[in-house]
């Protein structure tokens, strides 16, 4: 989620604090990389600095040791493949002396478990090793179970061995099994014409189709005819054979990390036990931050994350190609990754710098991604790698009628700006001018969809909250010292003063929450969407801890991004943990996992300060029928209840962590899943009957721009099948006053007998 970082940068008197903080360690610099005093400085910086910057920093004591000592040991061995009980013992001595260590910067505690570390990991290469040389016999009757966090660590060797073949044999079957598959298409389609197998493919894709996908079709067709079957034992062997490699190649990657490396780990530990947001990074890793926040994006429009041992995906880029396909989501676990028909690697257990290579790639080639997704089913998922353009990360507009009245769907992807250039393009400004647009082609009333936008500048939001109300205050912000800040909308004109309806989900997250919270709070707009937001309530700043060294000759120290204040909704609640609750609650696919700020370790906790003062809007006298009308319509609503059930059963699926190692029995649990999610099936095909299109001016610009055409296209094709518009368009029709409505009939009277 994007913190509001730019937005400190007004705070300067935080990082005047800061650095008056540093003037005690300038005389103090280490001599040379992985030099264990660049260690013990880099311990006290993160410290001293989060110590005096933090909003409500966490004593340093027993308790905080016992956090920190989990949850390195998580960092290092999620799987619990490496350590032995016997090692866990041995650790177990520092459990509560961990905070010592870091007030007086000691290092033993890290030297102890790194060593070990490097230790068993030379030794785990064995273990695979071994496991992969025969062939491997799946029709043994045995399961095992990959909820690793509830699973002990080995007591011995051979108990250790035993879980290297267990998740060797899994990652084996899976490509296995997904083998025999292809084949066996292969098979069943040897005597289809080119064309039935491209028809078929096109009939399959729908509406996710691509040019470059239905290209890379026809190119493969010939390929895929003279594929020569292959016998069982040659699959199961090639399996191994690719298995070995990517083991290989994994634990090359590990071997290329240096003690700096794994030091980095141990500090970012420390530093998120003060909160989840709180973080170290190193160099390598401040670098990609920054280039993060310049918003550039490339690979296939997918933002990633370490989960344990797993790589998760935690948002898929607006415009991009894996948005653009509609088969990944959010939670998604990558299992392998496959350049076009090459043989996929195991990307389990690796760094998600590497993963992040592996899944990037040229613009026009194909990536293949197995996954794991949220209901327990095993999916490959197929690419084609493309430029995400900036310009789709844009507010952009639509228009739909319905009976006969217009209204406007304004998407926003993100609370953009650049502080850099006050002339460039931001999201308040952007929304203002979607708004007049929009007023001029006569629209009654406007949806506001921020769903999995996870936040961005807060000047932005203030900006944007002004242009429904006449002035007020938009958002509450306190320091660490308690000063509490109002930020205002001092604009009295009024941009949109009709019906307004904002859309939220559980991924919309910080600025989103506050705009929602705001116009909730005002009475101004009706929030549709999840049962509450993300939930994400704080607000970071990032410091270069290069700029507390003076001389310093050892190269880039990293930067350390910490919590420094709270923002509060006007009424005085926080937005921390709670979220945003709508005021109509809609199911949907991730309605009862565990995905918020609140299922988050060692979040802030919510809390309340005095409200601001300010005045409710009183021009929608219908505002609560509108909601009572909703609700109505949802209890009624098939599609609504077949959605409900199918997060229903998503949740439970993401409780089933074992798996059958014998090859029918895995067989038939993959056809289960797939016979069962079967039934849920038409969520996707829902159609609300809808018709989206461009505003003027844009319809000009795609007379002459195919590919802006083509995007719009696709978004319009995605409205035309989202259920949720299609309630917040019931809504908006409910808001209208009496009057609005006679004058609207009247008017389309008039046109109707002018046509005649």
């Amino acid at each position: 989620m994007n913190a509001i970082i730019q937005f400190m940068k007004r705070h300067y008197k935080i990082i005047v604090l800061v650095l008056a903080i540093s003037v005690g360690l300038w005389s103090f610099i280490p001599k040379g990389k992985n030099d264990p005093e660049k260690d013990k400085l880099l311990l006290e910086l993160l410290t001293y600095v989060i110590e005096k910057g933090h909003y409500n920093p966490a004593a340093i004591d027993d308790e905080f040791s016992k956090g920190v000592y989990k949850d390195y040991l998580n960092a290092i061995d999620p799987s619990k493949r490496f350590f032995l009980q016997s090692d866990i013992e041995e650790f177990s001595k520092y459990e509560i002396d961990i905070d010592d260590e870091i007030k007086n910067k000691d290092l033993t505690f890290f030297d102890l478990t790194y060593y070990r570390l490097l230790q068993r990991m030379e030794e785990s290469k064995e273990y695979y090793k071994e496991a992969l040389k025969n062939p491997i016999d799946y029709s043994v009757n045995e399961e095992i179970d990959t909820d690793y966090e509830k699973a002990p660590f080995c007591a011995t060797v051979d108990e250790l061995k035993d879980r290297w073949r267990k998740q060797v044999k899994l990652s084996t079957l899976a490509s296995l099994v997904q083998k025999q598959k292809v084949q066996e298409d292969v098979e069943k389609n040897k005597n289809k014409s080119p064309e039935e197998k491209l028809a078929e493919f096109r009939t399959k894709q729908g509406d996710k189709l691509t040019k470059e996908a239905e290209d890379k079709f026809k190119e493969s067709l010939a390929k895929k005819d003279t594929i020569t079957p292959k016998t069982y034992e040659q699959m199961e062997a090639q399996t191994r054979t690719s298995t070995l490699k990517s083991l290989d190649d994994n634990f090359t990657f590990i071997k290329d990390l240096d003690k700096e490396d794994w030091f980095g780990i141990f500090v970012n530990t420390i530093a998120s036990r003060f909160d989840p947001h709180t973080s170290y990074f190193p160099p390598d890793e401040k670098e990609r931050f920054d280039v993060s926040m310049s918003g550039k994006l490339e690979g296939i429009g997918a933002r990633l994350q370490k989960k344990n041992d797993f790589t998760e995906i935690t948002e898929l880029i607006s415009g991009g190609p894996a948005w653009r396909q509609k088969e990944l989501e959010a939670g998604d676990l990558v299992l392998k990754v496959a350049q076009g028909d090459k043989e996929p690697v195991d990307v389990v257990g690796m760094r998600l710098d590497d993963v992040v290579k592996k899944i990037k790639g040229p613009k026009g080639t194909e990536v293949r991604l197995t996954v794991k997704k949220p209901d327990g089913a095993i999916k490959v998922i197929t690419i084609i790698r493309d430029e995400v353009e900036i310009e789709e990360t844009y507010a952009k507009s639509s228009i739909v009628e319905k009976n006969g009245v217009k209204y406007g769907v304004i998407y926003l992807p993100k609370f953009y700006i650049d502080f850099e250039n006050k002339d460039s393009r931001d999201a308040g400004k952007d929304i203002a001018i979607e708004l007049e647009r929009l007023k001029k082609e006569g629209v009654q009333g406007i949806i506001m969809d921020v769903r999995d936008n996870g936040g961005g500048s807060l000047k932005t939001v203030v900006d944007i909250g002004g242009l429904f109300i006449e002035q007020g205050p938009i958002v509450q912000i306190k320091s660490a010292a308690g000063k509490k800040e109002v930020l205002y909308d001092k604009d009295p004109k009024v941009e949109w003063d009709g019906p307004l309806v904002i859309m939220t989900n559980e991924f919309s997250a910080s600025a989103s929450e506050i705009l929602a919270a705001a116009m909730q709070d005002y009475k101004r707009a009706v929030i549709i969407g999840s049962k509450q937001t993300y939930g994400k309530g704080t607000v970071q700043n990032v410091i270069d801890l290069n700029q507390f060294v003076r001389g310093n000759t050892l190269g880039d120290l990293g930067a350390l991004k910490t919590t420094t204040q709270k923002f509060y909704r006007i009424n005085g609640g926080s937005t921390q943990l709670e979220g945003v609750s709508s005021d109509i609650v809609m199911p949907d696919s991730f309605a009862y996992l565990k995905m918020g700020e609140r299922d988050v370790d060692n979040a802030m906790p919510w809390d309340k300060i005095d409200p601001a003062d300010y005045n409710l809007w009183n021009k929608q006298t219908n505002f609560e029928s509108a909601i009572a009308n909703s609700k109505k319509r949802l209890e009624l609503n098939p599609q609504m209840k077949l959605i409900d059930e199918n997060a229903k059963w998503r949740e439970e699926r993401s409780k089933e962590d074992v798996y059958s190692l014998q090859i029918d029995k895995f067989k038939q649990e993959q056809k289960e899943l797939e016979d069962s999610s079967k039934k849920f099936k038409s969520i996707e095909d829902y159609s609300n009957k809808l018709q989206f299109k461009s505003l003027p001016y844009e319809e000009a610009q795609m007379a002459n721009d195919v590919t802006l055409k083509e995007k719009r296209n696709r978004w319009h094709e995605s409205l035309s099948k989202d259920i949720y518009i299609e309630e917040a368009i019931h809504v908006l029709d409910d808001l209208q006053s009496g009057s609005a409505k006679k004058e609207m009939t009247t008017k389309l009277k008039k046109e109707k007998a002018v046509k005649s």
